[in-house]
């Protein structure tokens, strides 16, 4: 691969951040849309807000990857439910926030935790157990949980406290139900594979794809972040970041107004 193919899918990957970091967020579309919304269209929300929410999937895929039976995996599934219901319907009824790029950050990490964990990293590179994965699964769901809340704070849910539960409620089973949904089709496949003498010859490989895939995901945010908060630092609007990363790979430019990157 030669440099311009390099910078070229630098650019490309530096292009794609700031929409993977918003990808799962609330639209301004949803916001609107949400104003005089009834439960059923939050359920719907919370569904689609789970289905493409990446972070939290590849984690889910990281948890079950080595799980063989179905009560290994309704465990920790059931763990990790509890732990990112508490925190999405507390912190948002109390609306407890934090800038949702760094809570997304450090749920990059858990990715890349959960996938160092199934690779052995604990014993090859400290010579140690893993930690308590049940509880650590627990941890990270109070974590993810609270990813969910600040972008549920993010709809107008009224100042009603009965009417905001409600909605906090019916968000939180559509987040389920995308939940399951996406849980079927990744325990079916990973069964599915499991039987395949490649499972085993890939599955190092999987997890260390997964590790770097929650590189990825920590430095889409970390970029979100830090557009948002030193929007001067780019010298031009948001809307127009993303173009001027695909336009990096481009010599000789007269842009001025793109020094800055």
């Amino acid at each position: 691969m030669n440099l311009c193919s390099i910078r070229r899918l630098l650019a490309l990957a530096l292009g794609a951040a700031p929409l993977l970091a918003v990808a799962h967020g609330i639209s301004a579309e949803d916001q609107q849309r949400m104003l005089d919304a009834g439960y059923f269209h939050y359920i719907e929300l919370g569904a689609r807000h789970m289905l493409t929410g990446y972070d939290h999937l590849l984690f889910l895929f990281g948890v079950v990857f080595f799980l063989t039976t179905f009560r290994d995996v309704a465990k920790f599934v059931t763990v990790f439910t509890i732990g990112h219901c508490i925190t999405l319907i507390f912190a948002t009824y109390f609306k407890i926030t934090w800038n949702y790029y760094l809570v997304d950050a450090i749920i990059a990490l858990s990715v890349m935790y959960k996938a160092f964990d199934n690779n052995g990293g604990f014993q090859k590179h400290f010579a140690m157990e893993s930690p308590n994965l049940l509880w650590a699964v627990f941890g990270f769901g109070l974590l993810h949980g609270f990813g969910l809340s600040t972008r549920l704070q993010q709809l107008p849910l009224g100042d009603d406290p009965i009417a905001m539960l409600w909605r906090i409620l019916s968000f939180n089973v559509g987040v389920e139900l995308g939940q399951i949904a996406a849980l079927t089709v990744m325990v079916g496949a990973l069964a599915l594979w499991r039987h395949r003498p490649s499972f085993k010859r890939f599955s190092y490989a999987a997890n260390l794809a997964l590790f770097y895939g929650g590189v990825y995901l920590l430095i889409t945010q970390l970029h979100g972040y830090q557009h948002d908060s030193h929007p001067d630092s780019f010298r031009f609007p948001a809307a127009e970041h993303r173009h001027a990363h695909e336009d990096m790979d481009v010599q000789n430019t007269e842009d001025k107004t793109r020094d800055g990157l």
